[in-house]
């Protein structure tokens, strides 16, 4: 069996008023994370990491801000194309573990509900994903509410 393993990375700047849509879910905050899609910085992140273990490039070759197409899209679209582009390279998901970096909101009381959002999408069983969460002691900008960040290592096996 081949497994491959896949390393993802993402940040987005925080804006006063904006949705914050974080792993798939609508968090209730006062400010919300900017970008050309819904700027999910989780699924960004998971998915640079998937394409990344794959050898299929990023995010953004596949869905390019400069694209109008992507304007405003629901991440768990991008999420769901991604998939299925390692399912075609005859790939499957192992396991992923992400961690979000933020100061605020809380985000551990809305991880389960990113769990049951992003599982089905990601065709995964419950504890072949982990997501947590961590801020920076209000150090950089994500101490300082500037901005969001988030990584994902992930294992992909070949089918």
């Amino acid at each position: 069996m081949k497994i491959r393993v896949g390393f993802g990375f993402d940040v987005h700047q925080l804006e006063d008023g904006k949705d914050f849509w974080l792993g798939g879910i609508k968090v209730p905050h006062t400010k919300g994370a900017t970008g050309h899609s819904d700027a999910d910085v989780l699924i960004h992140t998971i998915c640079d990491a998937l394409l990344g273990a794959a050898n299929l490039r990023d995010i953004g070759f596949h869905f390019p801000p400069t694209d109008i197409t992507y304007k405003g899209i629901d991440s768990k679209i991008l999420l769901k194309d991604v998939v299925t582009l390692l399912k075609d390279k005859g790939y499957a998901i192992g396991n992923i573990d992400a961690t979000i970096a933020l100061e605020l909101p809380k985000v551990n009381p809305h991880i389960p509900a990113m769990k049951e959002a992003l599982i089905p999408i990601l065709e995964i069983e419950e504890g072949d994903l982990s997501i947590k969460a961590t801020t920076t002691e209000r150090l950089g900008f994500e101490g300082r509410q500037e901005g969001v960040s988030a990584y994902a290592t992930v294992l992909i096996q070949k089918k």
